[in-house]
């Protein structure tokens, strides 16, 4: 979501946080804005993109060697630029903040902070954060103490960057249940929150973790814990070499990101899979050194997980339960976290996400750990994400950066993932006997080179878009392990296209949809040749006898023939238990080109942001 980019250095640095907040634009924003410490505090802020805040730096000709930048997603306020950080506060000292999270006591302290006198000029909750800490710099002989006796003060979620304007030479920033790192480089040190923002500038990072209040000067920096307002003493936190580079967050060739990540799937995926391409065996390692004892002990499964990764959990629940005979419950981790479910300490808890950043996700897994559950672990994209720091087992997808908002590479590489742990399980469940392995494991090494051949079918696909960008409305079909893919394509093609499109398990059409189905209603359908091909081959003919018309993405031996309402894409083959990810390509596909035709913003869809770290 929100984007935040600090440095100071022995340079002009106003480069740095515009080349961060470009960064960061894939994240979702409505506004953005900057201060550098010039003459005072110098603040540009703008309604929109990156692009118009730079267009007010030239014309004012800003710069300096200290300051701090900021993309906003709005939560309290609209988006607007009164409400664009960062956000001052001028009495006494003048203080400047930049804001991730949610503060839930903002209403609280904003009554407090007028009664003393503050004066609020935005909607937003970040703007008691400004105050706050310049209430408390009355009563404290540094920034660095102000700060931590305000947080402590605070309910919630934040990621935090604070500037001076009395003390123009340092910046002191915070994190708890927000992500937040620092860089290290040769002329200055910098902040983020993403560390795509400062590849540009170096590559040595240091993650703060919950808790964490850092002050930063153009030549040394120092991490401190602090708890319930006392600063502890000074804390080594590791610094990490990123692997990645700037050129990973670059388009090269594609027209948009997500093109990109569509196409980059083969790789990602082979990536993902590396460990085990060349093996002749699958061994619980690949999830850690305590895996092997874990797993003995795992009776069943809880997963935990948000939009895409979610829909990934659902598939793995098929797998998990057909191939390793193991039970799976799957949880939106948004409403896990507020229910009183009951827990089994033998019940693995299994975590999914892109960023590892997500905070429903984090919560939820807190909150499983609470319950009575022994063991967790999480699937996830980032190493030095929160998600990954917490668990006990873990497994990287090594999808790469995933810039798009709509995640595609990200959702392959998590079945992949999951397939994995499928298959592990159940070789020590005696659920796999050796030859059955040894198919499994060519099956992964052939789905790199299966999900290139399908990508050829894009022309195809790309006809059906004009056509489908006309509807308003969409339904899409699936039927067992399928029905999770279904849903996928549908929250796709909301996501970029804005064509409301629901999925439903084929069986329940009977049961209410399809009173919706016309001739304006397309009925986008998933249809493998498995056991359950009769079953959807009838759920077709109830659509197409009420007129509707039929998009189906089938394998090359789905004996379905075309007609005038009737459109079929066949892909090259069916790939068992792999057919889930295969046929995720063709409703990533869908949804990219109706898109197109719309003239949609693909990568940064409205309203939507593409790390939710907020609640």
């Amino acid at each position: 979501m929100c984007g935040i980019v600090g440095a100071i250095a022995e340079k002009n640095i106003v480069p740095v946080l515009l080349d961060g907040l470009f960064s960061l634009e894939y994240r979702g924003y409505d506004s953005a804005g900057l201060v550098i410490t010039s003459n005072g505090l110098q603040r540009l802020r703008t309604a929109g993109r990156v692009a118009e805040l730079e267009k007010k730096v030239a014309e004012q000709k800003t710069n300096g060697f200290a300051g701090i930048a900021h993309t906003r997603w709005a939560t309290h306020g609209e988006p607007s630029e009164r409400n664009a950080h960062p956000h001052l506060s001028s009495r006494e000292s003048k203080i400047a903040v930049v804001h991730n999270g949610i503060i839930e006591n903002h209403e609280i302290m904003r009554k407090r902070l007028q009664n003393e006198g503050f004066q609020f000029d935005s909607d937003t909750d970040t703007e008691v954060i400004a105050h706050l800490i310049a209430f408390n710099l009355r009563k404290s002989d540094s920034l660095l103490k102000a700060v931590s006796q305000s947080i402590s003060e605070l309910q919630g979620a934040y990621a935090i960057a604070v500037i001076e304007e009395s003390h123009p030479e340092r910046i002191v920033v915070a994190r708890n249940g927000a992500p937040l790192l620092l860089g290290l480089g040769e002329d200055g040190n910098y902040a983020a929150s993403d560390a795509s923002a400062l590849l540009k500038t170096t590559r040595n990072m240091v993650y703060l973790e919950d808790g964490d209040i850092a002050e930063l000067y153009k030549d040394h920096y120092a991490v401190y814990e602090c708890k319930n307002g006392i600063l502890g003493p000074e804390i080594n936190r590791p610094v990490h070499q990123s692997d990645l580079t700037s050129d990973a967050i670059d388009l090269g060739p594609y027209d948009h990101f997500m093109q990109k990540e569509i196409f980059e799937q083969p790789g990602a995926v082979a990536n993902t899979l590396e460990m085990v391409l060349n093996a002749q065996a699958i061994s619980p390692g690949l999830f850690g050194s305590a895996a092997e004892k874990i797993f003995s002990q795992t009776k069943g499964l809880l997963i935990l997980a948000c939009g895409t990764s979610y829909h990934a959990g659902l598939v793995a629940r098929y797998w998990l339960e057909t191939i390793a005979g193991l039970p799976c419950t799957v949880e939106i981790a948004s409403e896990y976290r507020y229910r009183n479910p009951i827990a089994d300490a033998h019940t693995l808890v299994v975590g999914i996400s892109q960023s590892g950043e997500t905070a429903d996700t984090l919560a939820a897994m807190s909150y499983a750990k609470t319950l009575g559950h022994l063991h967790n672990l999480a699937i996830c994209n980032v190493a030095e994400s929160a998600l990954i720091r917490q668990t006990d087992l873990r497994f990287l997808t090594r999808a790469g950066p995933e810039i798009g908002v709509a995640s595609t590479k990200a959702f392959t590489t998590q079945l992949a993932s999951l397939l994995l742990l499928t298959t592990v399980l159940a070789k020590m469940r005696n659920k796999l006997p050796p030859e059955k392995e040894a198919s499994v494991i060519a099956a992964l090494r052939h789905l790199p080179a299966a999900l290139q051949s399908t990508l050829q079918i894009e022309p195809e696909v790309q006809e059906w878009s004009q056509r489908f960008s006309e509807k308003r409305h969409a339904l899409f079909l699936g039927r067992g392990v399928h029905y999770p893919i279904a849903m996928e394509g549908a929250l796709k093609l909301k996501e970029i296209s804005y064509i409301h499109a629901e999925a439903y398990a084929s069986g329940e059409l009977k049961h209410g949809p399809l009173a919706l189905v016309d001739k304006e209603m397309p009925v986008v359908a998933i249809a493998p040749n498995d056991q359950l091909l009769s079953k959807l081959k009838s759920n077709l003919q109830e659509v197409h006898a009420r007129g509707g018309e039929l998009y189906v993405f089938a394998d090359a031996d789905t004996q379905i023939e075309e007609s005038d309402q009737i459109h079929v894409i066949r892909l090259a083959e069916h790939a068992g238990i792999l057919s889930p990810i295969l046929h995720t390509i063709p409703l990533q596909l869908l949804a990219y080109h109706v898109a197109l035709v719309k003239g949609t913003d693909v990568d940064k869809p409205r309203n939507l942001a593409k790390a939710v770290t907020v609640e």
